[in-house]
């Protein structure tokens, strides 16, 4: 009952008046501010007694960071204690970068009354952090703060909320940035905000002093900076040069209150004189306002006395904005023999899929520097659209907290919906995305969209669906070649790619099917058009390279996620083959081409994968090297990453085959193309029972509740010792070879979730549930951030697979070619969260009936098929 309390406030605090919308005919529109329902009973508690999406304080507090930004404009992170850190707005990850910027409040007549507007200080930082031997210089950690701290999420929203004996205030913060399905320029802004709301809890009026405050972390080293005016504050600047013009950016901290007092220069002087004396202005209860200088100012400070009535109230917003449009980064060979993309047509005769990116743009911008010419113009933009924006982020917020569905699950989908925030996403100057895998500390980490990893991802593709169609554009078109072979890592600035390295069977198939699915969500049958004949040349790469002798089965040597070559077939990349010729099938039926060959390749591999590849429990591989058209492993591993085969290997491989096979092992991933295709909003190309079978098995053997005794020397800190995990595959009828593949020892989120989802796609709702729950535990806010899944690297692209669980629960998707909307629930009456290509809302079923709510745009729902069966859909 506390959580939904906690839920209910704070979507009440937020006004949601004058919410405009459109409605199509036949959509029944249940009222906004409806009976929020209740959460299942099942399990809303974790191991450790902590609720699911639910406050986290004390211990749960250590590790939280909450990225605030846009899509792929950089972020910055507000903690489980209130502090800001991993400040990365110059086009990269800077996950230690930490700036000493702090807000703060001085309560006049109050003994001990001035105190950052912070909790505790976490321990780990203490001690182990870089400087830390040297006691931590010019951070904020020795200022006097609140004593108690509790944080809770909504997302795009976070609250903060503090207290302290000494100090007659209630305190709240709220941190976020704009977060609009449908909306991705809105949602793409280098924005974010603070708000700081203060409550009078005394019998006395008070007369206070709020300031924020924060040295210039834009100045480069060696290079001249300077702090700039703005109206009611400051700009944190420095300027690029001919040689670095990525050193170029703007950082704007202002506010709206009519009192507002700017001081652009702290106390110049040595040691940690600056930090001294403006904690001695803080600590007085003054209001500085020194001018601007032209260079070298330690920092600035933003200052907004007020008064408080008993019981009064006052909110005090501080907006940020930032200007980088510059970078230094350039990823990928460009092919000069191909100035255009495979097919001049597809990409230049689509608005949306646009020219072909101009090659001779040197290193990649950021979309928001073609959007604005300057800081001042996003500061304005930002100033004037502020209400309107929270408003419609408010409206997606109460949409998606409005689900009665598990909360394990909510919080799960929400804290990964994080990574849309951060630098693992980018989006270049023409508007096109293009991702790393993750974040490493000062850079991405595993470039070019990588297919083999982004295949999971579902959240993107919904909530932002024109966004996710130009990463099929970059796929099809300049990466891929005339043969059809694409290279899976992309160049970013995006351009014509090489083609010196395999192409990946999982990323390359899946790709296929994500046409599909995206021409299902967006409705646009001419964008499906103009990439069919690419598609068509993609699937008949798949079929020359991986089935030259027809078979159905992706056997020839495949690279695939694990960063390796599978040899022969095996029911991971046989499911994605299955799929894709599915999925080309359902097009080419639409295309009205002779698809008659496709569908006896289809044939062949379904009989092929449910007798030779299934051992009666679970799907396996057969490893063949032998009788192949590739060359022997050893000539093959030459151009592969890490596998070369030294004297030991070979001897190895003479005795055991190839190194990093599966074989026999219950593979987690080893039906992933089946749940793509049922995520895609196809049918399963796979016998259901079979499926099934495999994927109670991943559930029975796989997944640990305590891996002290689990031996990993791979990289183990995903999860290790007394945390539990859903292993990446283990070997419960034996036949484990002395070097599997290379991660299979492995625990990773993306991983996790995609099974949750099937299992729950095929009705073992508790099976799901229950690997759900063993990762949330491990990401509670005591080890690891609550919001930054990592694999290789932070908030990893895989983790988007999460999303995925509303399917997997309700079976709801919307088909905009059809204009019909599927729900196929799995645990009794529920609402739901709903985003379509053109607008978002709940989706309700409650005693055998359908009913949508729209929030925001419209939802042109036709018909419903429900559990298999089509009805007219009259509201």
């Amino acid at each position: 009952m506390e959580l939904k309390k906690d839920r209910r406030l704070f979507l009440k605090n937020i006004t949601l008046s004058g919410i405009g919308m459109s409605v199509m005919p036949g959509i029944a529109v249940r009222n906004s501010a409806g009976t929020h329902r209740g959460t299942p009973p099942s399990s809303t508690k974790s191991e450790s007694n902590r609720v699911y999406n639910g406050p986290y304080s004390g211990d749960y507090l250590r590790r939280i960071a909450f990225p605030i930004g846009g899509i792929g404009a950089g972020m910055f992170c507000l903690e489980g204690c209130g502090a800001i850190s991993h400040m990365s707005v110059r086009n990269r990850p800077q996950l230690f970068n930490e700036p000493t910027m702090f807000a703060a409040i001085s309560v006049k007549g109050v003994t001990n009354g001035a105190k950052v507007i912070e909790g505790p200080v976490p321990e780990w930082k203490i001690f182990g952090r870089p400087n830390a031997g040297n006691g931590a210089p010019m951070t904020t950690y020795g200022l006097p703060r609140f004593q108690d701290a509790t944080f809770n999420t909504a997302f795009p929203f976070s609250t903060l909320s503090l207290k302290d004996a000494d100090l007659p205030l209630e305190v709240t913060v709220k941190g976020w940035s704009p977060f609009i399905p449908g909306d991705a320029d809105n949602s793409s802004l280098p924005v974010g905000a603070l708000e700081y709301h203060f409550t009078n809890t005394s019998a006395k009026s008070i007369e206070a002093v709020f300031s924020y405050n924060s040295v210039n972390f834009m100045a480069a080293k060696r290079q001249k900076a300077s702090i700039r005016e703005m109206a009611k504050g400051f700009i944190l600047s420095q300027n690029g040069t001919t040689e670095e013009p990525h050193l170029q950016g703007d950082f704007a901290i202002f506010t709206d209150d009519a009192n507002a007092v700017a001081d652009y220069c702290w106390f110049r002087g040595g040691w940690w004189d600056p930090l001294t004396m403006i904690w001695n202005t803080i600590r007085d209860g003054l209001v500085k306002n020194n001018p601007p200088v032209e260079q070298d100012a330690p920092g600035a400070s933003l200052f907004v006395p007020f008064r408080l009535q008993p019981g009064e109230k006052k909110v005090i917003k501080v907006l940020m904005s930032w200007y980088v449009p510059y970078s230094n980064i350039r990823i990928g060979d460009v092919n000069k023999e191909r100035e255009k993309c495979a097919s001049p047509k597809c990409c230049n005769t689509s608005d949306e899929l646009g020219d072909s990116i101009d090659t001779t743009q040197v290193n990649y911008r950021p979309w928001y520097s073609s959007r604005f010419q300057n800081i001042r113009e996003v500061t304005d933009y930002w100033s004037k659209e502020y209400n309107d924006l929270f408003r419609k982020s408010a409206l997606f917020s109460k949409a998606f907290y409005a689900s009665t569905l598990p909360p394990e699950v909510t919080e799960a989908v929400a804290a990964n919906l994080t990574i849309l925030k951060t630098p693992t996403v980018m989006r270049q100057y023409d508007g096109r995305l293009w991702n790393f895998e993750g974040c490493g500390d000062n850079d991405g980490c595993c470039h070019g969209s990588c297919t083999h990893v982004w295949n999971y991802a579902q959240a993107m593709a919904h909530l932002f669906p024109s966004l996710e169609r130009t990463l099929r554009h970059t796929e099809f078109c300049e990466s891929q070649n005339e043969e059809g072979h694409q290279n899976f890592r992309s160049n970013i600035p995006i351009s014509p790619a090489t083609h010196g390295f395999y192409a990946a069977a999982d990323g390359q198939l899946g790709g296929i099917m994500k046409v599909y699915r995206d021409w299902r969500i967006s409705g646009d049958n001419e964008w499906m058009k103009k990439l069919f004949p690419l598609v068509k040349k993609s699937m008949d790469y798949c079929i020359k390279t991986w089935d030259p002798k027809g078979k159905g089965i992706v056997e020839e040597p495949h690279h695939n996620t694990y960063d390796i070559e599978f040899w022969g077939p095996d029911g991971m990349c046989t499911s994605f083959y299955l799929g894709a010729l599915t999925a080309f099938c359902e097009m080419g039926k639409f295309m009205k081409v002779n698809i008659s060959s496709y569908q006896e390749l289809y044939k062949k591999g379904k009989k092929f994968m449910e007798s030779e590849l299934y051992n009666g429990e679970y799907f396996i591989q057969k490893i063949q090297f032998q009788g192949l058209n590739a060359p022997d492993p050893i000539e093959v591993s030459k151009k592969t990453f890490g596998g070369q085969y030294s004297e030991e290997a070979v001897a190895l491989m003479q005795k055991e085959g190839p190194k990093y096979q599966y074989g026999t092992g219950c593979l987690s991933d080893g039906i992933l193309g089946s749940w793509i295709a049922m995520t895609s909003g196809l049918n399963n190309p796979v016998d259901n029972e079979k499926v099934t079978s495999h994927l109670t098995s991943i559930h029975k053997y796989n997944l640990k509740k305590d891996l002290s005794e689990h031996a990993n020397p791979q990289r183990p800190a995903y999860a290790v010792g007394k945390e539990g995990g859903l292993l990446l595959c283990t070997w419960p009828k034996g036949g484990k070879l002395s070097l599997p593949f290379v991660y299979s020892d492995e625990v990773w989120t993306g991983i996790e979730y995609q099974v949750a989802s099937h299992l729950m796609l095929m009705g073992k709702i508790e099976e799901g549930l229950e690997i759900v729950r063993t990762c949330r535990n491990r990401y509670s806010g005591k080890t690891r951030n609550p919001f930054n899944e990592y694999e290789c690297g932070s908030w990893y692209g895989r983790a988007l697979s999460s999303y995925g669980l509303l399917q997997g629960l309700t079976g709801v998707r919307f088909d905009a070619v059809d204009k019909k909307l599927y729900v196929d629930s799995r645990v009794g009456d529920f609402t739901s969260f709903l985003a379509t290509d053109s607008g978002f809302g709940n989706v309700h079923w409650k005693n055998g009936k359908v009913s949508v709510e729209v929030l925001y745009g419209k939802i042109p729902v036709q018909k419903v098929v429900v559990s298999g069966k089509e009805m007219t859909y009259s509201g």
